[in-house]
């Protein structure tokens, strides 16, 4: 694919995402704010389901990892420890010709000359440090004193609970601790969609482990997080693991890959698997005066754990699951008329909503009534959509743009009104090939809970 065709499909993406109600910007009626999101009906059941997924696959799934939900405001103690207070920053350029604000990487490089990506200008800024954390205050007054910072990470509420989880949860090295939450960077320029946002989630996982079992761990958690991206319905093909190069690497870090996918923007990074080694741990128990080690009942003895993070964005696997998704192909309209169609081919496992039910006409009760028998028969086991609105193929048309799996159609064969053999089935139509099965009502729930998963 060329770049105008990439660009003109992602144009397709951020409006088919508004017109459905996957993601809308925020306060959108006062002009938006650059950087943030809203999602709408659909977007937060895709969101839903994404997080619901890594937490069974992450958490419930294994033996070795336990749950943790952080506050988003920490004592600023914390950021001065990690580093962030002092080192968090991204250098910063201003064009003096069309006043843009860029990130010193962003700029391009013409014979030798640095240029604005946006004018082609040459008056520039010299670089300046951009403290990347949102700062706020704690209490009545605003002085140093109340200082504090909304979290730029989700991790280091982790490593400061560190010795509290393991007491409680009773764990051996090797273990970890999981979280899912939001997170908030000021960044200089918030770009394609929602992949770059001043307000975001994170899924993230520090697993610790022994000092000599770090690098084994790294290649461990690449592979297994390359395998929920393909359980999740994103072609192995469109991912990639890059070795992070040594001089790229934070300097704690003794090895770091990053996953990417190829976005119609271009490849980038979805998520960052990283061998944090023991820095975390060893700066906050310096910082604190409190023990961080970890004792080792059979050697006996202590030490600080080494400490693997995988680190996913949410929004960032949103997108790219609706980038994956989508895609446009041919079918017949009510007369036979070829007309293009557009479809999310969600995997049923993360699509929003698993399953419409129609009755074939809306003016006849005994249909409506039955259609409405089976969503309450299905409910309990799936997110259910009826809709009674509409010609049958329109009604298709619709759940195949939003990326609806499967669909059922309650008919006159479900009445016995045709054939007394057919009564209590329906016409279960699949998202993909668009082939229609007939179904006993009664098996519906069984065969649906199977095909979803």
């Amino acid at each position: 694919m060329n770049k105008s065709s990439d660009a003109h499909r992602m144009e397709k993406i951020v409006s088919l995402c508004k017109r459905r109600g996957f993601i809308f910007q925020s306060s959108e009626i006062y002009g938006g704010l650059n950087g943030c999101w809203d999602y709408g009906p659909l977007g937060v059941e895709l969101k839903r389901n994404l997080k619901n997924y890594w937490w069974r696959i992450m958490v419930h799934g294994r033996d070795d990892v336990v749950g943790l939900d952080g506050s988003i405001l920490m004592n600023r103690a914390v950021w001065k420890a990690s580093g962030h207070e002092d080192t968090f920053t991204d250098p910063m350029v201003d064009c003096r010709s069309c006043k843009a604000r860029l990130r010193a990487d962003q700029l391009v490089e013409k014979k030798g000359i640095k240029q604005c990506p946006n004018c082609g200008g040459k008056d520039l800024t010299a670089p300046r440090a951009f403290n990347l954390m949102f700062k706020t205050y704690v209490g009545a007054t605003e002085d140093e004193s109340s200082i504090t910072y909304l979290r730029p990470e989700t991790a280091q509420a982790i490593f400061v609970q560190f010795k509290n989880v393991l007491e409680v949860s009773r764990k051996k090295l090797p273990f970890g601790i999981a979280q899912i939450g939001k997170a908030f960077r000021n960044e200089i320029n918030p770009r394609n969609f929602t992949f770059r946002s001043r307000e975001f989630e994170q899924m993230e996982l520090e697993y610790f482990c022994r000092t000599e079992e770090g690098m084994q761990w790294l290649d461990y958690w690449k592979e297994e997080r390359l395998k929920f991206y393909e359980n999740i319905g994103i072609a192995r093909d469109n991912l990639h693991a890059l070795t992070v190069p040594d001089e790229e690497r934070a300097f704690y870090s003794k090895g770091t890959y990053d996953i990417e996918y190829d976005f119609p923007f271009g490849r980038q990074e979805l998520e960052g698997v990283a061998y944090r080694t023991d820095y975390d741990l060893s700066q906050h128990q310096k910082a604190s005066g409190k023990s961080l080690e970890y004792f080792d009942e059979e050697t006996k003895q202590r030490f600080i754990p080494h400490v693997v993070e995988p680190s996913a964005g949410v929004d960032r696997t949103v997108l790219a699951l609706i980038c994956e998704a989508y895609s446009e192909d041919e079918a017949p309209d009510e007369k036979g008329k070829m007309e293009t169609r557009i479809v999310l081919r969600f995997h049923p496992r993360i699509a929003p909503i698993k399953c419409a039910v129609f009755p074939l006409l809306k003016n006849k009760e005994p249909l409506v009534a039955k259609a409405k028998e089976i969503v309450a028969f299905l409910r309990p086991h799936m997110y259910v959509f009826y809709d009674e609105t509409g010609a049958i193929g329109r009604r298709y048309r619709r759940q195949d743009e939003i990326g609806t799996p499967f669909s059922v159609t309650v008919d006159f064969e479900t009445l016995g009104e045709k054939d007394p053999a057919l009564r209590d089935t329906v016409t279960l139509r699949d998202r993909d090939s668009m082939k229609q099965e007939r179904v006993p009502v009664k098996d519906l729930s069984s065969i649906l809970v199977s095909r979803i998963s």
